[in-house]
């Protein structure tokens, strides 16, 4: 798919395209002429990550080698929250006295910023060096525009579903093999005091996946426009079934949203019974999962889900079997067009795609960029799981306006009321005229 950066002067909103602007404004920031013999003058730059999925230890790692292959200069590492990085970006990114030099971006909100001109072009010699077309082909693309490139993926999330086996196996309950068999086992599972599918009614990351398991799409491309499809069939038949299964399985609210599902799972620190059989979660949420033990600090923790008698996992199957086209979670990194050590930024860069750094990811279960470090994961069910989840994965649209959609909580809106009953034909039709201008830059 091919995407023309003048389709959209605006991005996800317009306060975002006028304050990101600036980004653009001294001659071509994203032209990569920096890349020539010009000798790099040492300098401290500063890295975002989101969240604390990079771990100490990979955080260490990309301190200390930078300073070693970059004599003297330093790293800083900045963490920032999910919850608010949008924002902080929006303020930063043209600032070029405090932008960060390199960025840390979830791949779903990639392509706003992107369009916005707030990223310096990765130069086509740059993206061999760091991986070429090894690198995750969907969040390549979420980071493009025709055929430059300005994020790449970090590390993806493959979601499946962690399941109480000990809860299964006493109700006598197979591990499906189709989607119809999955609604059905959790619908049997559930009690008045557990969730047979613990699923919140405005969780649509996870809900998304049923919608791409019946060959729906939420938006598609039509000429210079992009249009949301959910009236489309197939979507709609998704969506459906996802009613479906959160009526008769969750006994979560339609007010909650994705959240940390694994409260429910584990057994309660206090005692008492679990309050879910079933979750849908990342990879990663794993270590979040299995019975206390102390660690080496003397800290309380999970075991990571040692004891398979208890805990357990599998891919959320297809609609005729294999393995449904879940969401992939996970983020994508990009240079900022008004770093002012572009040189030293992308060294960075080419610290992060190196074999080494990559297959660190993929030991601490972080999907690697570069797909040919996803061996490394594939050692036990946990990894084997996770590819297998991720090569069927897709996706959202990757639309100028997508990050005003999410920031907007429309999608939210949009499950709250099909998870309350709502005529799906109807609140698919009332949200497409909603969000077809969003996804176009223009006010919904």
């Amino acid at each position: 798919m091919r995407r023309t950066r003048t389709i959209v002067a605006a991005a996800s909103t317009i306060t975002l395209a006028l304050t990101l602007a600036a980004c653009g404004s001294d001659g071509d920031p994203t032209d990569s002429e920096a890349n020539g013999s010009a000798e790099v003058e040492p300098a401290d730059i500063t890295l975002w990550l989101n969240g604390s999925d990079t771990n100490e230890d990979l955080r260490t790692y990309l301190i200390d080698t930078f300073a070693a292959e970059n004599e003297g200069s330093t790293l800083s590492i900045e963490e920032q929250d999910w919850s608010d990085v949008v924002p902080k970006l929006t303020t930063a990114l043209p600032d070029a006295a405090n932008t960060p030099d390199v960025v840390e971006i979830g791949n779903t909100q990639a392509a706003t910023f992107t369009y916005a001109g707030a990223f310096r072009e990765i130069s086509p010699e740059l993206y061999e060096e760091l991986g070429g077309d090894n690198l995750l082909p969907s969040f390549v693309e979420a980071g493009a525009v025709d055929d430059k490139k300005f994020a790449l993926p970090y590390y993806f999330g493959s979601r499946y579903m962690f399941y109480r086996a000990d809860i299964w196996e006493e109700a006598g309950i197979e591990v499906p093999t189709t989607l119809e068999e999955f609604g059905d086992a959790v619908a049997e599972l559930r009690t008045d005091d557990r969730s047979g599918f613990a699923l919140g009614g405005q969780d649509w990351r996870n809900g998304i996946s049923w919608v791409f398991a019946n060959g729906g799409e939420l938006a598609v491309k039509e000429g210079d426009q992009w249009v949301s499809t959910l009236s489309d069939p197939n979507t709609v038949a998704g969506l459906e079934q996802w009613q479906g299964v959160y009526e008769s399985a969750s006994n979560l609210p339609p007010t909650h949203t994705d959240e940390a599902y694994w409260d429910y799972f584990n057994d309660p620190e206090e005692g008492g019974e679990p309050e879910a059989a079933t979750i849908m979660a990342p990879s990663w949420a794993r270590w979040s999962i299995g019975d206390l033990v102390e660690n080496d600090e003397g800290d309380m923790v999970r075991d990571g889900m040692v004891d398979d008698s208890t805990y357990d996992i599998f891919a959320l199957p297809g609609v005729d079997g294999g393995v449904a086209p879940v969401f992939a979670g996970g983020s994508n990194l990009a240079v900022s067009a008004q770093s002012q050590h572009p040189e030293l930024a992308e060294n960075l860069l080419r610290i992060i795609y190196s074999e080494e750094y990559q297959t660190m990811l993929a030991e601490v279960g972080l999907g690697p960029a570069n797909t040919e470090h996803t061996s490394v994961m594939a050692t036990d069910k946990f990894g084997e799981t996770a590819v297998a989840a991720a090569e069927a994965s897709q996706l959202t649209p990757a639309a100028p306006g997508w990050a005003a959609v999410e920031g907007a909580s429309v999608y939210e809106e949009l499950f709250q009321k099909i998870a309350e009953g709502g005529d799906v034909t109807e609140i698919a039709a009332e949200y497409d005229e909603k969000i077809t201008p969003m996804l176009n830059g223009q006010a919904g």
